[in-house]
């Protein structure tokens, strides 16, 4: 009933408070994280509890990582943040379709700043694996992109569990044009480059991930696979929101502009992930994210090629206990098929599908 992007700050501040009362991260624990059953992956070497993470765009300020990853997640991924404090969007930029699931945004890397969001997670703390989403700033010229990631992947470098390289928003203007082959060469062997130092002088090794659009041709997917390969990125997060409107073409509701996120972006972002597998063929793993709402979707988008799945506009709609459910949905799979591991699962259904062709 509430205006969303106020539901949305509302959400964020309950948790960033509720977190200062002593016992209350045992007790959502209690009632989250030992709910949901053990479902072990490793992906870019880290070890994840769970396949299911939460996707960039829910804690863009690092108030309350602690609280989210207390609901069960295998990970939370913070962002998008921007080297410099930017206000984002002006107006109205966040639009609820309720008999849709779906949810258009407009918001435009509204951002503390770097040097707050450190200051957020330092304060708040951390609790398992965090990604960490940047971006540039909108003020920023695009011939310059490169300085901001590369500032901001710096700054971040020591706190994030991986890092993630937001290429593909459609609410910072000319932003998808980093996606496209000369832009996206600099940028990865510029990034990769610094990767390589950052771990030398830091003696430790954080994977990148480059997060892209459900908007891309064939032709596009193919270039970005082959350069992810040539520069030995780390991870694909596919997908970001889409300006297209699957479905809801007639829908005056759908009418606003921005990215759109939720049960219209399933199909789309799942395609995505199968043309993206078809080219990598297991090479770089795929994080699958768009339009997840149950166990089932999480598992065709795992059968397309994605190692692990994100979640938010299902879980502004189901709630926390999406989280639990899809992981139990997830465990029951691989129970079924006597496998020891979800990957396992996972192998052989892709091998039948192919197998089928």
């Amino acid at each position: 009933m509430l205006d969303p992007e106020f539901s949305h700050r509302l959400v964020v501040a309950f948790l960033y408070y509720l977190y200062k009362i002593p016992g209350i991260h045992l007790l959502a624990r209690l009632l989250y994280t030992r709910l949901t059953p053990p479902l072990p992956v490793t992906v870019m070497g880290l070890e994840f509890p769970n396949p299911i993470g939460l996707a960039a765009g829910l804690d863009k300020h690092a108030k309350c990582a602690k609280g989210l990853a207390d609901m069960g997640f295998g990970w939370v991924e913070l962002g998008t943040v921007t080297p410099q404090k930017q206000a984002g969007n002006p107006g109205k930029r966040m639009f609820r379709l309720t008999d849709n699931k779906a949810i258009i945004n407009r918001m435009g890397f509204n951002s503390v700043g770097i040097d707050r969001f450190l200051r957020n997670l330092r304060r708040n703390g951390k609790a398992g694996i965090i990604g960490i989403n940047i971006g540039k700033n909108r003020s920023t010229p695009m011939d310059q992109a490169v300085d901001d990631y590369l500032m901001a992947m710096q700054a971040v470098y020591p706190y994030a569990d991986y890092i993630a390289i937001n290429i593909s928003s459609p609410n910072t203007s000319h932003l998808r044009d980093l996606q496209k082959e000369p832009n996206l060469e600099t940028l990865l062997a510029t990034l990769k480059n610094e990767q390589i130092m950052l771990g030398k002088t830091r003696r430790h090794y954080v994977p990148l991930a480059i997060k892209i659009s459900p908007d891309l041709t064939d032709e596009e997917i193919a270039v970005i696979a082959k350069l992810v390969i040539k520069h030995k990125i780390d991870a694909v997060i596919a997908t970001n929101t889409t300006v297209s409107r699957p479905g809801l073409e007639d829908n005056l509701e759908a009418s606003e502009g921005g990215g759109l996120s939720g049960q219209p972006l399933k199909t789309v972002s799942t395609d995505i992930i199968r043309k993206l597998y078809n080219h990598l063929k297991g090479k770089v793993p795929i994080i699958g994210v768009g339009g997840v709402e149950n166990a089932s979707d999480a598992w065709d988008k795992m059968v397309a090629g994605a190692d692990l799945v994100q979640l938010y506009t299902g879980f502004i709609y189901e709630g926390p206990a999406i989280v639990r459910r899809t992981v139990r949905g997830l465990r029951r799979r691989m129970q079924s098929s006597g496998d020891s591991s979800i990957s396992e699962t996972i192998t052989k259904a892709r091998s039948g599908i192919h197998l089928m062709r």
